[in-house]
């Protein structure tokens, strides 16, 4: 497998407005915030533009939006169709269909893609009208006191206090505390959430796939904290053809919990992270194994077959594989 080959398969998804959908599926022919910040990963630090342009297309998007932010930075979202939507049309526009819409977490990925672009020297917020909505998501997470919200999550389910969700928000916060006010208080207050909560992800669910987020990319865990949830994960969660979200779920359940792919390059990169290469290599080795040949990484394998599912390829998929391909290269740089 090569960069160009999975670089291709993204461009597939890539829309000319510079978002992505998650898929070509008609499932997930959508553009959701997170998956368009998980996607783009890849190209922080390219000379290309396509990062810089995927977040001009959200920031385009909630300046469209922006009486919401102006409405829930002053009062609670009551009803999901009120928080920042977490899926839209291809054109941005918002879709009028009941959704677990309440997803922190996609508002904290948001702002630390936004920090981390500006780090490396992306022009990602273009005038003061960006640096306006960026304030605004910062004020929307603080009416919403994300440290003790319950929300949908990642997988956008059962309302609950999600780990992955406040460490999302404590991340996004810390990256862009220098562009715009972030009082030091609401970073404290959602660490000690995450200090009450892990290493379990809620109070429903002790282990979980979305943890991994914590270490990779947000790095707001220790490594002691690391360690505990990738044994965790790896344990419990981990099976012959990927990764299962959680312990009994039901999402394309056929007698037993579906496989993630885009869990084998994820736990790369985490134990990339923390310094473990020759777990990393591991993981980089069942990657390959489950990856076709043209690249088109599924999202998952349907549980108890090595059937794939049709939202075939997915975008985070492919860009997970695509990160950890280069971490490779670059381990073998250094040794070299």
């Amino acid at each position: 497998m090569n960069q160009y080959k999975l670089h291709d398969v993204l461009e597939s998804m890539r829309l000319p407005n510079g978002a992505y959908v998650a898929s070509t599926s008609d499932d997930y022919n959508y553009v959701w915030i997170r998956d368009v910040c998980y996607t783009v990963m890849p190209y922080l630090t390219s000379k290309c533009s396509r990062y810089e342009k995927a977040y001009h297309s959200l920031l385009t998007l909630l300046r469209k939006y922006e009486w919401k932010l102006d409405i829930h930075t002053k009062q609670k979202p009551v009803y999901l169709h009120e928080y920042i939507h977490s899926r839209y049309s291809k054109d941005l526009e918002e879709i009028p269909v009941e959704w677990g819409h309440a997803q922190n977490d996609a508002i904290g990925i948001l702002l630390f893609g936004i920090g981390q672009g500006i780090q490396v020297g992306k022009p990602i917020l273009r005038d003061k009208v960006d640096y306006r909505i960026v304030q605004k998501l910062v004020d929307y997470l603080e009416c919403l006191e994300y440290w003790k919200n319950p929300d949908n999550g990642m997988w956008e389910e059962n309302v609950e206090i999600h780990a992955s969700s406040v460490g999302a928000c404590v991340a996004g916060l810390k990256a862009v505390k220098t562009l715009v006010d972030v009082p030091q208080q609401l970073i404290h207050k959602g660490e000690r959430t995450l200090d009450r909560l892990l290493p379990a992800e809620s109070a429903t669910k002790e282990v979980d796939l979305s943890l991994l987020s914590l270490i990779y990319p947000l790095r707001v865990v220790s490594r002691s904290t690391a360690i505990k949830i990738l044994d965790r994960v790896t344990e419990r969660l981990e099976r012959e053809r990927g990764i299962l979200r959680y312990e009994g779920d039901q999402y394309y359940n056929d007698g037993s919990e579906a496989e993630w792919c885009f869990g084998f390059p994820w736990l790369g990169l985490c134990y990339g992270q923390i310094g473990q290469v020759d777990k990393m290599n591991e993981y980089w080795e069942k990657t390959m194994s489950i990856t076709p040949e043209n690249g088109k990484i599924p999202e998952l394998f349907i549980g108890g077959t090595d059937i794939p599912n049709k939202n075939t390829p997915l975008a985070w998929s492919v860009s997970m594989t695509y990160q950890l391909l280069e971490r490779m290269a670059q381990s073998e740089e250094n040794v070299s």
